[in-house]
């Protein structure tokens, strides 16, 4: 089961729930007392702290929640010294067990070089931290451009009705860059209609899916890392 929820500006938060065990993860901490208040809410108590990376609006929880739960803080091993808390790093191919789930762990760096992805094939899920954002990608802070397109490769190998639960709302100012790098393209064109239909009523645009990225997105669409990185780029001055 998983809940999705706004926190700070922008950001999401999201609890995974694995019913038989009622084990309980937070996807990274944007906010502690939100998630904290989530928590109670809905009557779950948390055992598990997710990070994708180390920016402060994906770690900043981390401790509140660890010492009011207990928690233990996964994160990905190539950012291990960056993830306060810490107790189990993993790196991509790794399969992390929690209750029946198998968590597999997906390295895609780009945005940071220690960026990780958790993919649940049980709730056809992956929770893609800021590497993929709706129409977008994350800006490339620490990686190249090679290493996004390979990131972004791995996610479009999965099955294309895997739902992305991506970190922000960031969908109508990326909306708005797609269509000028891809004016033609219809199946954008009828997402951006879609997005501001959702965004108008105040309704996330989160998650979207693997095959709509596909057809949408224009980083997920790049036939090379250089045009990955041109329209990267493009998007920076835009």
């Amino acid at each position: 089961m998983i809940s999705l929820f706004p926190c700070l500006n922008d950001n999401y938060g999201f609890l995974l729930v694995e019913p038989d065990s009622g084990l309980c993860a937070t996807i990274d901490t944007p906010d502690g007392a939100e998630i904290d208040a989530q928590l109670q809410k809905r009557g779950l108590t948390l055992t598990h702290i997710l990070n994708t990376h180390h920016h402060y609006d994906h770690v900043g929880g981390n401790q509140f929640l660890k010492d009011k739960y207990g928690a233990t803080i996964v994160g990905p091993k190539a950012d291990a010294a960056r993830i306060p808390g810490i107790d189990i790093a993993l790196a991509g191919g790794e399969v992390f067990k929690f209750g029946a789930y198998d968590i597999h762990i997906i390295d895609t760096p780009g945005h940071t070089l220690g960026h990780c992805a958790y993919y649940v094939p049980d709730e056809a899920s992956v929770f893609v931290g800021d590497t993929i954002f709706v129409m977008g990608c994350g800006r490339l802070f620490e990686g190249t451009p090679a290493q996004m397109f390979d990131s972004l490769s791995k996610l479009a190998a999965l099955h294309q009705d895997t739902k992305i639960y991506c970190a922000h709302e960031y969908t109508l100012s990326n909306a708005a860059f797609a269509v000028t790098a891809e004016p033609d393209n219809n199946d954008l064109k009828r997402a951006v209609t879609s997005a501001n239909a959702l965004r108008d009523k105040g309704q996330p645009t989160v998650p979207t899916t693997v095959g709509i990225e596909l057809k949408t997105n224009p980083f997920m669409r790049a036939k090379t890392p250089e045009i990955l990185g041109e329209i990267r780029a493009a998007k920076d001055k835009f």
